[in-house]
This record gives structure tokens, sequence and C-alpha cells, in this order.
């Protein structure tokens, strides 16, 4: 007998076809922050203050009938406010920060690139989805890898120097003295830049296979004028060489590797006796129940499209993924050969943690 299942009530339906509308006013609208970046009209929206479409379009240079658009559409999500009576938009201070800012602590416009390349991605994704096979770093559309730099430099800009690094034991001391220092899984190095910045009496080096992030990597260095205690090279995590190392960063990238296990028992035998693992991960409870939620619904998304392929395509393909949590982490280390793991600081999106051999 075929069991009934009775019909959604319609206030169940019509709430969730609200979600789904709001879904989808996000998708189609996030385009249109890129375009708002690109052509400077946040940061013309801060300089300006209360304005019209047309001031607006006068200051940019853009054409005032397309402005028009871009402001009701930013006006009917929040991202600028719109006076009907005067019939002047602006960009409120908390949306300056976040949207026009670059050197904001919380500027985050930039991470809408990588939404933008998951959706160019998305053949390649759904053909991985149906064979199980991975899709390398490299693999990705070019969007992804300037993007993902953007938004992590924000929090690395805010934190690195003067919070996470300080919550290690011992770290910054031995940094300012002069230590050795290897920042893997490094991307464009950002992060590589702004310790090496910090703490000229330390020597640093970047590493990542993908040598076309290693070469842009070079030339961010070489702009910024630091060059004397830094360098970058194309190698995995489990084949840099070298010893003696002080401390040894992962940051956002343990859970790409696909044998994460084997790139911590490398860089635990590159380690002095007392050195350390500095371990940034993003922020995730160790149950599903407990990520369910927008910062866990964002790392998901970026898990599935980017992260857990990226393991899968490689040696052991364990496929940690985004969301692993404290405690899976913490087994992964002990599995490497480390004696303990210590959650030194936290962050909305960030675990911090402390490892020691």
């Amino acid at each position: 007998m075929t069991q009934f299942t009775p019909p959604p009530a319609p206030s169940e339906v019509e709430a969730f076809i609200g979600r789904v509308v709001t879904d989808l006013g996000a998708a189609f609208s996030g385009v249109l922050v890129n375009v708002g970046r690109k052509l400077g009209l946040y940061q013309a929206m801060a300089d300006l203050g209360a304005c019209t479409s047309t001031a607006l379009a006068e200051a940019t240079g853009i054409r005032e009938r397309y402005i028009r658009e871009w402001l009701a559409n930013q006006a009917a999500g929040g991202y600028v406010a719109y006076d009907p009576a005067k019939q002047t938009y602006a960009l409120p201070p908390a949306q300056a920060m976040v949207l026009a800012l670059e050197q904001s602590s919380i500027f985050m416009a930039s991470a809408f690139e990588v939404a933008a390349s998951f959706w160019l991605d998305e053949d390649q994704i759904v053909a991985a989805f149906r064979s199980g096979e991975g899709l390398g770093w490299h693999a990705h559309n070019h969007r992804l890898f300037c993007g993902t730099e953007s938004f992590f430099r924000t929090g690395y800009r805010a934190c690195l120097v003067n919070e996470w690094l300080p919550a290690l034991d011992g770290v910054v001391e031995r940094l300012k003295r002069g230590a050795r220092v290897a920042d893997v899984g490094r991307g464009h190095g950002a992060s590589t830049i702004l310790m090496a910045q910090a703490f000229p009496k330390s020597s640093f080096i970047g590493l990542d296979y993908h040598d076309g992030s290693i070469a842009t990597a070079r030339a961010r260095a070489a702009e910024q004028g630091v060059t004397g205690n830094i360098a970058f090279e194309v190698k995995s995590a489990t084949e840099f060489d070298g010893e003696d190392f002080d401390l040894v960063c992962f940051m956002d990238c343990l859970h790409d590797l696909g044998d994460p296990v084997g790139a911590l028992a490398r860089c635990r035998k590159a380690l002095k006796p007392d050195g350390k693992v500095l371990l940034v991960e993003p922020y995730a409870g160790d149950r599903l129940e407990e990520n369910l939620n927008p910062i866990g619904r964002m790392y998901y998304a970026a898990s599935a499209m980017a992260c857990t392929p990226n393991s899968l395509s490689q040696e052991v393909g364990l496929g940690l993924g985004a969301q692993a949590g404290e405690e899976r982490l913490r087994k992964v280390a002990r599995e490497a050969g480390f004696s303990s793991l210590r959650r030194a600081v936290q962050t909305p999106i960030n675990l911090i943690l402390e490892l020691t051999p």
C-alpha cells in the first residue's frame, strides 16, 4: 500500500518560494557587485556622498541609463540607501567598508569574483560529480585565483600579524630575532608578503604547485618592494625540501590537499624540534548541524566547487573538505605525528590552530 504524503501547507510553499526568490535575487545581483567594483562606482559613491544617478554618471564617465538601473538594483538589495524625497542614493559607512575601501579589514566585494568563477566552471564540476574524478586548482577559471587572493588577503591583513601570530607560543619573538618560515599552498603570496614585511630579520619561502600562481606571487612581492627576505618556489606540499624551520604555515589550504596527513608529516620533519605549525582553516563545528548557517553554506559551496575536487585530483585524495572541523583536523595532525593541536584564536570565518611536534 502506497503511503500517503499530505500536500505541504500553502504557508510552507510560500515561505520556501520566498527563500528561493531571495537567493535568485542574490545570484542575479552578484554580477552587479562585480560591475560596481570594476567600474569604481562604490568608490565614487563613497567620495561623493548622497548623489543622483546623473551625478554618479558624471563622476565616473559611465552612461547614466546604466547607472540608474544599477543603483535601483543596489538599493533594492540594501547595498546602497535611497532617499525617495530627494531621489538621491548614498553608500552608508558600513557598506563602504565592505564594498569600496580595499584597505578595510572587512572588504568583501572581490569575493563575488570567486562566485563568478564557480559559474564558469559549472560544466567541469557537473562532469566531476558524475565521474567521481577530481578537478585540480589549476584547471579552474583564472578568476578563482585573484578572487581567492583578495578575499583571504582582507583577513590576513587585519589579523595575521596583529592577532594570529601573537597567539602562537613564542613565535613572534622568534620572528623578530630572525626565523625560517615556510608558507605552504600560497597561491598569490598574500600571507607570505605580509609576514616578510612585518619581520624583516626572518626569511620566508612561499610554496605552491601551481606555477601560474607562483609567478603572480613573485610579481606581487616585487611590486611591493619585498625581495630581500622572501622567495617563492613551485613545489607541492609534500615535496618541499629544507629543514630547521621555526614555523610552517598552512593558510586556508590544508583541506584542499590530496594528502594532508603526508603534507603535515613532511613539514614535521622540516621543523626544528621546538618549531610550530600555524594552521588556518575555515571556521566549522565538528557536526553537520553546527554548520547549517550562512557561513557554513558559503564554505560548503566552495568545498563542493573547488576544495574537494582539488583534493580528489591528487594522490591519496582524502577529500577532507572545507568544513572538516577541529576534531577531524586534530585526527589528521595526530596521524602525521604531531603531539598536540591547540585552538589559538578564532574569527567568524576562520579557526587558527597551533600544532606542536
